[in-house]
């Protein structure tokens, strides 16, 4: 695309398009018609590029209207922002969903080939589905297609994301359109994370408040913020991503943090292969995480909170704006917040397809509506996050996790799980198991019997298990007596990561998904840091050339570049996606599975 935008000019459609999230242009210096000043008098310089974190929500705008982004409404989008067009077209071609190219068919079919859905039937829906629309990206006519990393629709695989024109985003999962109950299970007991989730209308506040929604905000406000900080203190809960970062000292951070400035924000960019438990807790449950972030806001001091969705969640994302809406309605959110005396503004961002910005600091920089690229730390969010203000960032699943230590209280929840991982833990299973879903388990139980749970399809027989997603790491046989906790997954080399454990049988060949985890980490590099940018490309070269039988120097060289490759990306990568671009691959070599170098 030449990036000389400004000398084409939006259709109409466009222009209202972006209209309805900047508002109308009243002059000619921001797109608008003539003013009396034209010429002469340029206003609101400053102000108008104070506007930029809305560049994201234009170009998406954009794209749901006309089902790609133009020249000229790219240009209209930089006029109405003052944001140079080189820049602002840096932003739109980092994101996977937005289409800056030639115009595109109205309707466009996201096919997923990830790790999963290669295991379920996805090679036989693309071939079907190719040979009905076409090459891939080349069809004619009203529908075109394209491989999709990923979509969180892993328990649902082999599933598709169609975008069309003026509608926007559908998931299809199954493709066939037949829709599949995700199975919501447990190991014993009662549900707690989950007890919501298809019971109650996840459309509607009263049925939350009837299910006992809102009581624990009503039961932060009456400890205060430093008795809700002090509750999670005690009560052991640690995020329940990869860096698995106490809560309590998290928040306490942002709460004593200098400034009348600060955020708050849920992080439901779930984009790991083999992740999908945040999209059920907010397909079946969104008011509990709009609760759970408003106690964030005021146990922090935090006056403003973002929910930052995968763009590839369009159902999380409709029932969570619904949810937004009846809590401010409701005077659950804005000024006096449930007559508490304090203020809360939550606002929803829709994410555009890049797994870089699941990591927070990459997540501030796609919301500030900049590149999605990882800083380095320090300073921490909780000194200088979003906008340069304390910011605290949590998951769906840890601010879930956060009623749960109101609700039982801080020493029952402590008691639940291990000396280092308390409390319950939802866990992502799919792959060759009979019953992929999300189930909740108190930390502790077994690999064995999570896979007793599931069910182990395919031959019946575990090959492996990827613990932890395509960032994570390889389990063979001899460790599915391992206990399901932070510690646990150290001591045998893996890391428990998002909660994904992907079955593999014992008749697969790892070749494929070991090529595919690498494409996987080199399509999603940033690309800022040299080690991740150069690393993840020759690991993929290298695993190609194994593959074909074409190495360099024979397989033992190959293996020994492998690893260098992995030292490298691993001390050296800014952030954790090259720092664990190669852990899979290493733990297959070091597993000796079939097909790995």
């Amino acid at each position: 695309m030449d990036i000389r935008l400004l000398l084409d000019r939006p259709t109409a459609a466009e222009r209202e398009a972006v209209d309805r999230v900047l508002g109308s242009a009243t002059s000619d210096w921001d797109g608008g018609g003539p003013s009396r000043a034209d010429g002469h008098v340029a206003r609101g310089g400053r102000a108008t590029r104070r506007r930029r974190h809305l560049l994201l929500p234009a170009l998406h705008a954009v794209q749901d209207e006309s089902g790609s982004i133009s020249r000229g409404a790219l240009g209209y989008i930089c006029e109405r922002l003052s944001i140079p067009p080189a820049e602002a077209y840096g932003v739109a071609t980092f994101y996977a969903l937005f289409d800056t190219g030639k115009p595109r068919a109205p309707v466009m079919v996201h096919v997923c080939d990830d790790l999963v859905c290669m295991r379920r039937g996805g090679a036989e829906l693309r071939i079907r589905i190719e040979e009905t629309l076409g090459p891939e990206r080349e069809g004619a006519g009203e529908r075109s297609w394209g491989s999709s990393p990923c979509l969180g629709q892993c328990d649902r695989a082999p599933a598709a994301l169609v975008h069309t024109a003026g509608t926007g985003y559908e998931t299809l999962a199954p493709y066939d359109g037949v829709t599949s109950q995700v199975t919501i299970g447990q190991d014993r007991g009662e549900l707690t994370l989950l007890r919501r989730a298809g019971v109650v209308d996840p459309a509607s506040l009263d049925s939350y408040r009837a299910a006992g929604g809102y009581s624990m905000l009503d039961r932060a406000i009456g400890i205060g913020p430093e008795g809700v900080i002090a509750s999670l203190e005690i009560s052991g809960l640690r995020g329940r991503g990869g860096a698995a970062f106490p809560i309590g000292a998290k928040w306490r951070g942002v709460a004593e943090a200098m400034g009348p400035d600060k955020f708050v924000i849920a992080n439901a960019d779930e984009s790991e292969p083999g992740t999908f438990k945040d999209r059920v807790l907010m397909e079946g449950d969104p008011f509990a995480l709009i609760e759970a972030l408003t106690i964030a806001g005021f146990a922090t001091g935090a006056t403003k909170g973002f929910i930052y969705v995968r763009g590839e969640y369009p159902v999380a994302e409709t029932l969570l704006a619904g949810a937004v809406a009846q809590a401010y309605e409701a005077g659950l959110l804005g000024r006096d917040v449930a007559g508490a005396g304090f203020t809360f503004e939550l606002e929803l961002r829709r994410g555009a397809g890049a797994y870089i910005c699941g990591e927070e600091t990459a997540l501030f920089a796609s919301i500030e509506g900049h590149r999605g690229e990882p800083r380095q730390k320090p300073p921490f969010p909780t000194e200088c996050g979003l906008f340069g203000r304390p910011t605290a960032v949590n998951n769906v699943e840890t601010l879930v996790a956060v009623l749960a230590v109101l609700e039982m209280g801080a020493e029952t929840f402590a008691s639940i799980g291990t000396e280092r991982s308390k409390g319950p833990k939802l866990f992502c299973v799919s792959g060759d198991v009979t019953r992929p879903g999300v189930y909740e388990v108190p930390f502790g139980t077994t690999l064995r019997h999570m896979l007793d749970l599931a069910g182990v399809g395919g031959s019946g027989r575990v090959g492996a298990v990827l613990v932890g997603g395509a960032a994570g790491a390889f389990v063979g046989p001899e460790s599915l007596d391992m206990e399901l906790t932070f510690e646990g997954a150290g001591a045998v080399g893996a890391g428990l990561g998002s909660g994904a454990l992907i079955v593999f049988d014992d008749e697969t060949d790892f070749g494929p998904v070991l090529a595919r985890i690498a494409r996987f980490f080199r399509d999603e590099s940033c690309g800022q840091c040299v080690p991740c940018r150069i690393g993840t490309v020759r690991q993929e070269e290298a695993l190609v050339r194994i593959a074909t039988g074409r190495t360099i120097g024979g397989l033992e060289e190959e293996r020994t570049r492998l690893g260098d490759l992995a030292r490298v990306m691993t001390d050296a990568s800014i952030c954790g996606l090259g720092q664990t671009a190669s852990t899979a691959i290493q733990s297959a070599m070091r597993l000796g599975l079939a097909g790995a170098p």
